[in-house]
Parts: structure tokens; sequence; C-alpha cells
């Protein structure tokens, strides 16, 4: 059984997406916000450390890339994201200077996947225009571009010029990044299905392939039951309700419960088990770790909170402690979770 002890650490209006950041060889966590409001900065142990940035916000997603931390900006909403882009963040004498790496409506997800030394900007658009609110009649896309070393060539006037790889995605919500083997992949989750995202196999471009054909709101690709063959772990659809397991493309769980406005998720190692943590951001609010039971032969769960709204949570390892720290955007909490089990 994983427990867990809770400590706020901070609150931030609707605060949303979270990551880790070095510096001047430190290690700190972020937390930064959907709406217009900062970005914060901890240490390791859950202290408040400083702030990024002030605004404008509209953060989904960030990441550091070398010596520069990369965000996206001014995704306020699904209705709200016309004017999104990425940008990325460098030291200045008085704080953080902000710097267009390019400008991309409605992007939501990103992240940077690599092999042989190479990299590439994977960006995911939930959509590429709208009429009117809730209008999602035109798909969006996964983009890709190589990266070089020095991100600092980039300005709103020199941008970076980013590909389109895969186009007519409806709802492209879902993403996360997956080390294999040296390598590292991406896997987009969309109404459409789940999209793996791998670097170029001798081309230029990363190559792209549906490994699922079901709708998507976030997955993770992880090996709950520890036979050597990772699972996909999919919340489904669009902000939905429903937690499912599928192995080898079929679903072999379904949580018998309905949670609506399933958000957050990450994969969670301590002792010698692997969980899938998602939490629900309308009704009960809860924070629930999945795992298999070797006893029962079957998937299994433990409630960590309720009544918080996660919107993201990040697990990490500091010391001898397995720490989760989660921003409970419907309570405007940052809280962190000592792990453990039992």
């Amino acid at each position: 059984m994983l427990k867990c002890r809770k400590k706020v650490i901070g609150h931030l209006n609707k605060c949303y997406s979270l990551a880790e950041y070095d510096e001047d060889g430190r290690r700190y966590m972020l937390c930064a916000a959907e709406k217009e409001d900062p970005c914060y900065q901890f240490d390791r142990e859950g202290n408040r450390t400083g702030v990024m940035w002030e605004g404008p916000g509209g953060v989904m997603s960030m990441e550091q890339y070398n010596d520069v931390l990369l965000a996206t900006w001014k995704f306020y909403s699904p209705n709200n994201s016309a004017e999104a882009k990425i940008v990325y963040y460098t030291k200045g004498e008085d704080g953080y200077d902000c710097h267009v790496l390019c400008d991309l409506p409605f992007v939501h997800r990103f992240g940077i996947i690599s092999a042989e030394g190479r990299s590439w900007l994977v960006a995911c658009t939930l959509k590429s225009a709208h009429a009117f609110k809730d209008d999602w009649t035109c798909p969006g896309r996964i983009w890709a571009a190589e990266l070089p070393e020095d991100l600092k060539v980039f300005s709103a006037e020199n941008q970076l010029v980013m590909k389109p790889l895969v186009s007519g995605l409806y709802r492209n919500h879902g993403f996360v990044k997956v080390t294999e083997d040296g390598r590292t992949f991406a896997l987009v989750g969309t109404e459409n299905g789940i999209y793996r995202v791998d670097p170029p196999a001798g081309g230029d471009d990363p190559v792209c392939e549906k490994i699922l054909d079901a709708p998507a709101s976030d997955m993770l690709y992880t090996d709950l039951d520890g036979d050597g063959e990772r699972e996909l772990f999919v919340l489904s659809p669009f902000h939905g309700d429903t937690v499912s397991i599928f192995k080898n493309g079929e679903e072999v769980y379904r949580y018998p419960e309905k949670l609506p406005f399933l958000h957050a998720i990450t994969e969670v190692k301590t002792g010698e088990k692997t969980y899938a943590v998602t939490g629900n951001r309308q009704g009960s609010r809860d924070l629930l770790a999945f795992s298999w039971d070797p006893q029962t032969k079957t998937y299994t769960y433990d409630l960590l909170d309720r009544g918080a709204g996660a919107a993201n949570c990040y697990f990490y390892r500091e010391g001898d402690k397995d720490l989760l720290m989660a921003a409970n955007r419907e309570t405007d909490e940052i809280a962190l979770y000592e792990l453990w089990e039992e």
C-alpha cells in the first residue's frame, strides 16, 4: 500500500504546470500558473526560493534545455489561446528574461526528444482556429523542429521554424516523454488515438505512428505488472472520467467509478513497485495511485488525497525521500507529498 504525508508549500491562483530546473549547480522545482499569475521556484525540500516571472502565465508546459527554460506562454484556456507561443527564459541581472522561440497558436504541450546527440522539440496544438466558444471544428497538429545547442540565437524576429508532422488531430491534449534504450520518444494523446513520436530513423524529421486507436486525454507508458512489457495507462476521453489500462492494444482494466475531469498524471517508482498516479478536478477530486497486486493478480489503487483537485503532479527523489509535487489547481494550493510503501 502506498502511503503519503502531505504538506502545503504555497498558494498560487490556478496553479498548473510543474518542472525541474537546474541552475548554478542547484536543482529547483517550478510551479507556474494557468492564468495571468507568477511562476514560483522552490528548493527540493519544498521551501520557496524565488519568483521566476510575474506573468503573463498561460503556462501549460515547461522543460529545461541546456541553460534555458522553455515554456508555453498565453495559453489561458482552449477558448483563449490564439496568441499562444513557446518562449524561453534566461537568467539576467535583475531576474529572468523572456524571449520568443516561436509563435504557435493553440500550443498546449511540448517536450524534447533525443537520440545520438541530437534533440528535437515536439509541440502539440490543441486546435488550429475557432470561431466561437467551444468550437472544435478546426483540428490541431503535432509539430517538430531540430534544436541547435544554443537557443539564444532565436527571437521574435528570428524564430525557430516548426514543421507539421501529423494534422487532423482533435483535442490534441496529452503528452508524455519516455526514455528507452538511451533514446527519448513522446506519446501524444488525442481524440483520434495515441501517437508515438520517435527521433528520426535516418532522416531529418521525427517519425510518428498511431499505437492505440482509442480516444485519450492523457496517458502513461509504464510497466505496472512487472512482466517487462509496458502498459498504456489512459485517461479518456478529453478531460474525461474514465481510467483504463491497455496491454498489446486490448483494454485489460477499467476503474469501476467515474472520475470527472481527469487531468493530473505521473509515474511513481518507490520501494519495489511502480505506480500510475492520477487526479481529477471535479466531484470528489481524488488523487489515486494505481499498481499491480501480485497476490490477487489484478490492478489495485490507493487513495492519496481527496478534495484538492490536482491539474498536474511531478515525482522526484531528494536524498532518501520519494516526493510527489502537485499543482492543486482547484484549491490554488501547491502541495508536496512524501511517499512510502507500507
